[in-house]
């Protein structure tokens, strides 16, 4: 296996088995089959296909980048791709959390998730295609009547047909009820889809045999705004009785966005209907459209955090790797010694404090993510209605903070990353380049961070009913804060205790200036209240694993000191793990 300058594997097993302790899942019938080792063989799994196929992939998305052909309508991706998407599919990676009755393997979310990062890290576009055939299935799965579960759900679970998410319009893209796709109902209950959508990510290309569209549309007569939302499902190609493919449907790709980064990956604008033709079928019912789509695009939000937080990891990674090979100027305490021997950049403390900033901070952003995941799992296998009710409002109030948060954070730390190799991180013959115009639309598409601030503030919080989904976070962060004590310094308690006293204080405000109708004072305070409640729970993360770190460093390294700590940290990976964290 090559070296791995993608994800700290021993930072993942961390978080998974000593933090969330993932395998006491099998409390609950789901998980009761799984145990460590099959956790543990998933995850090496994950990271040999990201490392040899993926990540060998990625510079071709980038600088070989997409074919459009104008003619046949039709985008072909680089030719590594294929086997690194193949490889992901035959291993079952799309299907990881489905359950076994589905053909899924049944695995926590939290593992998968795990695996996501893996994948995400080596190649974010390539795994874009990957990721978008599990959002349609799920979509698929809880709003398809048996039809249309028949017809789309075994070739997808077998990784033939490849899927999207169609909502943007050239006049609605973060107001999706001004869309302007039609929908009319046909005497054999399909209906007829008439419209464009752009910015459609994994729209066209040749992986597949066939791409499954989820489709935002207005039936004919019905109301304007977003109740007045139906969706459907839109195949490339439409499917005879007996499974196989049939014509092609009236739909096509009329173009692909050149793109600042992602560029593996097909922006598509998409045409349904240009000759009356085009084929959908109903998913839930008429006019929920809009219900059906927040279940895949709080879904796409969540990958997105994820998305944001493996490739800055990939770039820390590659930062912490040239900083131990980068030989450039003599140490500062002998910086007065012209005969003095030059150090690798490591050694200097801004290049230190640059490459700390960046630990700590993937590391909380690691965490947030798995512990999101872990409450996913407990929200959909549970039998407890307090324990799902729990779980649900974690889920709930993290989502938008994953989102904008981890994609406004991992913007900054790649950022930093490419100030760590100098002038020759902003040249393309080095990968932090691509990572940081790879990264960056992450806090735009999936609904920007704006919207998500104000998804936080006023739904997920101050209009949630009496506010559960914040008490419950609250819950989490005042039993860490009562566990640290006796355990760990003040000092890093104390700054989260604190903090949460003051944002205490702010939700408070706002809740008196949403009675008051005070709006604007209350919106325009939305994305900074997001900005400071992310590292506040980062914060708190830190602290929870501080109360396992500690404890476990003690025991490693007793009370050595000076040069005999030094050789245990040298010696021991387990005691420089722990010392480090």
């Amino acid at each position: 296996m090559s070296l791995n300058q993608l994800v700290d594997s021993r930072d993942v097993r961390f978080i998974i088995f000593e933090m969330l302790e993932v395998e006491k899942l099998n409390r609950y019938d789901h998980f009761k089959d799984y145990d460590r080792s099959v956790y543990e063989d998933t995850l090496n799994l994950a990271e040999k296909i990201a490392l040899e196929q993926f990540y060998t992939s990625n510079g071709d998305g980038d600088k070989i980048g997409l074919k459009f052909d104008a003619n046949k309508n039709e985008v072909t991706v680089p030719e590594s791709f294929h086997k690194g998407f193949h490889a992901y599919l035959e291993a079952g990676f799309h299907s990881l959390a489905f359950p076994q009755e589905m053909g899924g393997m049944g695995l926590p979310s939290t593992v998968s998730m795990a695996a996501a990062e893996y994948f995400n890290a080596g190649n974010t576009a390539l795994t874009m295609y990957c990721g978008a055939i599990t959002g349609a299935i799920h979509i698929i799965a809880a709003f398809g009547n048996e039809a249309v579960k028949n017809m789309f759900i075994p070739k997808m679970m077998e990784g033939k047909w490849g899927g999207t998410m169609c909502l943007t319009e050239p006049g609605a893209g973060s107001d999706l009820g001004a869309l302007k796709t039609k929908a009319t109902r046909q005497p054999d209950g399909t209906y007829l889809i008439s419209g464009q959508k752009i910015f459609i990510s994994n729209g066209e290309h040749d992986m597949t045999e066939n791409i499954i569209h989820p489709v935002l549309a207005r039936i004919e007569g019905d109301p304007e705004g977003t109740k007045g939302i139906s969706i459907f499902v839109v195949p490339k190609y439409l499917i005879n009785p007996d499974g196989t493919l049939g014509a092609r449907n009236d739909m096509i790709c009329s173009g692909i966005e050149h793109k600042m980064g992602l560029k593996g990956n097909a922006t598509s604008t998409l045409n349904f209907g240009d000759n009356g033709r085009c084929v959908g079928y109903l998913l839930g019912k008429e006019r929920e459209g809009m219900k059906v789509m927040f279940m895949l695009m709080n879904a796409a939000r969540i990958h997105t955090g994820v998305q944001a937080e493996a490739v800055s990891s990939a770039a820390y990674m590659h930062a912490i790797t040239y900083a131990r090979n980068r030989i450039q100027g003599a140490h500062i305490t002998q910086s007065m010694n012209p005969s003095a021997p030059k150090v690798p950049i490591i050694e200097h403390p801004d290049v230190k404090r640059m490459l700390l900033y960046m630990k700590s901070t993937i590391e909380g952003m690691r965490m947030l993510c798995l512990f999101l995941a872990y409450h996913e799992d407990i929200m959909h296998v549970s039998k407890s209605a307090d324990e799902v009710k729990a779980s649900t409002g974690i889920v709930e109030i993290l989502t938008p903070i994953v989102k904008a948060g981890i994609s406004d954070a991992g913007w900054l730390v790649t950022a930093e990353a490419m100030q760590v190799y100098g002038g020759y991180g902003y040249c393309q013959e080095y990968p932090v380049e691509q990572y940081a115009r790879d990264i960056k639309v992450f806090s735009i598409y999936e609904g920007t961070n704006a919207i998500q601030s104000l998804d936080l503030q006023m739904r997920k919080i101050l209009m949630n009913p009496e506010m559960f989904n914040y008490k419950c976070l609250k819950k989490y962060i005042a039993d860490t804060v009562a566990k640290a004590k006796g355990i760990v310094d003040d000092r890093y308690i104390a700054p989260v205790a604190r903090g949460m006293e003051k944002f205490d204080e702010v939700i408070t405000m706002m809740g008196k200036q949403l009675q008051e109708g005070k709006f604007l004072a209350l919106v325009a305070n939305a994305t900074p209240m997001q900005q400071a409640m992310f590292p506040l729970i980062v914060a708190w993360l830190h602290l929870w694993s501080l109360t396992i770190t500690i404890p476990k460093s003690k025991a490693l390294l007793g009370d050595a000191k000076g040069a005999d700590r030094k050789k245990i940290l040298e010696d021991n990976p387990e005691a420089a793990y722990y010392s480090g964290r």
